[in-house]
């Protein structure tokens, strides 16, 4: 987490004081180069299944365990909360030698063996290998089409039967490229740090690079007698997949599986920086444009409409009121109804003020988090070849943002008392409302996953580190920023607030009606792009189109300002001067139709999701995700409203 903040925090000066090159590469990892017959051996993480969202560890399973040992490699902060533990594996690979190898055979399968294999299998877990930071890849065909998946099945069952085979031998495809040391500078922002390579480097580092890993699994069932006597690595006949069911390995007890495999190295013209460019392809890439930009027309064509029409409206009036004298004044005042005759109550302290000023600090807080992350992300910095570096820099930038919520939260907390008695407490309120909740939330899912055994479990160690990043940074700056918001100037309301407040006419309608109406047009500029994030998170696809998201984000929260001011103005038409917590919610319910939406995404689109631990665990992380949305959306629609009232009633020299 150190070096990622320091790495981008230094990235503008280095790029000031290097020299010119040629080109340059921002994401991923640092560049390897491979010399002819040099051993490389794959990583593998934890296994994942879209069925149950429950990862576990791959060494749980009986498989091949790596002569020296199992080593974890170092994982950061973003990785260890989202259940990743990555290994050492035993699968060695020589460049550029195409081999068929010979890995172990196990003991014999106990019942409990047996019984596990069986339901790792049913419920569609996926090995997840690496080999140089690419994940593996394998292509299935369905109805005519080949579809991309990252990983391979542990077993499977042939349709009609009860009876699994587990996939024991793996075909291997790598891409190399020849790499000469052209006339290229490298900088790169992955796991292994901030890079540049240098002339004389060029040279030394010719060689292969590794740009595509593939792999074709299948079952096949060899005699451990004779292979139980080769050693690991010990050549072998190959076999090419798939074979026939008489021929795959079953699942059954006491038997002894061995596991081989194949590799073939394949020269490629793909270059090193478009190694993941397969990866991040995302399927429909019309549909997802048009669809985007469909949303994108129907929104401005709406909030154009109800923007011309209020701006019309609100100077119309103004300009009649300003035209007429003091005598005019007081009698229009009498006669007409409307917005200026709430002008004694509009600025009056809401309802449960202190938890308003809490909400708005911490939508600050979540809303500058996402800004700056999906900026960065789209420039290019938070590549998917830097697992978890993407959720570590959404913390480290919730933490330092807690200066910007305490300021603002005690600031409009000042402005609605008068005075900056109770400031103290409004701070800590802004450091623990959203960090707590969600805490609470992830303790409870937390233990979900310690009873399941799963690698998505955070270890406790990991929680103390959590509660020490919260307490010894986030706590500490929202109180900074709340000491700077006691010292800033005090906003000042243009009217006086009457002693008596003002009776509110009976509506034909309750007004929250339409409150929580109005954020389906929100939800129309967010529901796309949102299908295509449940499906990154829950299905296991790579999400990488920053730059729609980036845009859909400056949509939203211009819809919300928008939706927000005109929901504020309508009520204080009707005499309704309680609008305070009504332009939070106009725009923050739009929180509501996205849970409703994960909701029926977890029905609909999560059919193959199983148990209750699944459904439990999807609606815990769901729930977060709708909660920091109602905060970020309800404080554009409140600081955006407060501005139009502000602006509004200064207009008006009316006493």
């Amino acid at each position: 987490m150190t070096e990622i903040s320091i790495t981008l925090y230094l990235l503008p000066f280095i790029f000031l004081i290097l020299p010119k090159a040629d080109a340059f590469y921002l994401p991923g990892s640092y560049m390897h180069t491979y010399s002819q017959a040099e051993a490389i051996f794959a990583k593998v993480n934890s296994l994942t299944s879209i069925e149950t969202e429950l990862p576990f560890s791959y060494y749980s399973l009986p498989f091949c365990r790596p002569p020296d040992g199992i080593k974890k490699s170092a994982e950061n902060l973003g990785e260890l909360l989202m259940g990743d533990q990555i290994d050492n594996s035993p699968y060695r690979f020589r460049v550029n030698i195409n081999e068929s190898l010979y890995l172990c055979t196990t003991e014999p399968l106990t019942a409990a063996d047996v019984k596990l294999l069986n339901e790792r299998s049913r419920d569609l877990y996926q090995v997840n290998m690496m080999l140089d930071n690419l994940p593996v890849m394998r292509f299935t065909e369905q109805n005519g089409q080949f579809i991309q998946w990252t990983g391979y099945p542990i077993g499977y069952a042939p349709t009609g039967t009860d009876q699994y085979y587990v996939i024991n031998h793996l075909r291997f495809k790598i891409f190399v490229h020849e790499y000469e040391g052209s006339n290229v500078e490298i900088i790169t922002t992955g796991e292994e740090g901030l890079a540049v390579i240098s002339e004389t480097d060029k040279k030394k580092m010719s060689g292969y690079q590794i740009v595509g890993f593939e792999v074709t699994p299948c079952s096949f069932k060899r005699d451990p007698g004779y292979l139980s006597k080769l050693s690991m690595y010990e050549k072998i006949d190959p076999v090419y997949c798939p074979v026939e069911i008489g021929r795959s390995q079953p699942i059954k007890e006491n038997e002894r599986i061995s596991f081989t495999y194949t590799v073939e190295f394949v020269k490629s013209d793909i270059k090193w920086p478009s190694r993941w460019d397969v990866y991040l392809k995302m399927n429909g890439a019309k549909i997802h444009w048009l669809s985007i930009m469909n949303s994108v027309m129907v929104i401005l064509f709406l909030a154009s409409i109800v923007f011309v029409i209020f701006l019309r409206t609100v100077r119309r009036d103004l300009a009649k009121y300003e035209e007429l004298d003091k005598e005019a004044q007081a009698q229009m005042a009498e006669e007409l109804s409307g917005w200026k005759l709430v002008v004694g109550d509009v600025f009056r302290e809401p309802d449960h003020s202190k938890l308003l000023c809490v909400m708005v600090g911490d939508g600050v807080q979540i809303l500058g988090m996402a800004v700056v992350t999906i900026v960065f992300a789209a420039l290019g910095f938070m590549s998917p070849a830097s697992r978890g570096m993407l959720l570590t820099g959404m913390i480290v930038l919730y933490l330092f943002l807690g200066i910007a919520a305490g300021y603002v939260g005690v600031r409009l907390w000042r402005t609605i008392k008068g005075g900056s008695d109770g400031w103290r407490s409004v701070a800590w309120c802004i450091s623990c409302f959203f960090p707590g909740i969600s805490f609470l939330i992830l303790t409870c899912l937390n233990f979900i996953l310690w009873g399941s055994k799963s690698t998505g479990a955070l270890p406790i160690s990991l929680f103390f580190t959590l509660f020490a990043l919260w307490f010894c940074i986030s706590v500490p700056l929202t109180l900074v920023g709340g000491l700077l918001g006691t010292r800033a100037d005090p906003i000042d309301y243009p009217v006086r607030t009457n002693q008596i407040p003002r009776e509110i006419p009976e509506r034909k309608y309750p007004s929250w009606l339409l409150v929580f109406g109005a954020g389906t047009l929100p939800f129309g500029t967010l529901f796309i792009e949102l299908f295509f994030i449940l499906t990154s998170i829950w299905l296991g696809r790579f999400y990488y189109v920053f730059g729609f998201l980036l845009v859909v984000l400056l949509l939203l929260v211009t819809v919300c300002a928008e939706v927000s001011v005109v929901l504020t103005y309508m009520h204080l038409c009707v005499e309704d001067w309680r609008w305070w917590w009504k332009s939070f919610f106009a725009s923050g319910s739009v929180a509501l139709y996205v849970f409703l939406y994960s909701v029926n995404y977890l029905v609909f689109d999560l059919r193959s999701l199983s148990g209750p631990v699944s459904a439990i665990l999807y609606l815990g992380y769901s729930l977060i995700m709708a909660l920091a949305i109602l905060l970020a959306t309800g404080t554009v629609g409140f600081l955006v409203s407060f501005t139009f009232v502000h602006y509004l009633f200064s207009s008006v020299k009316i006493d």
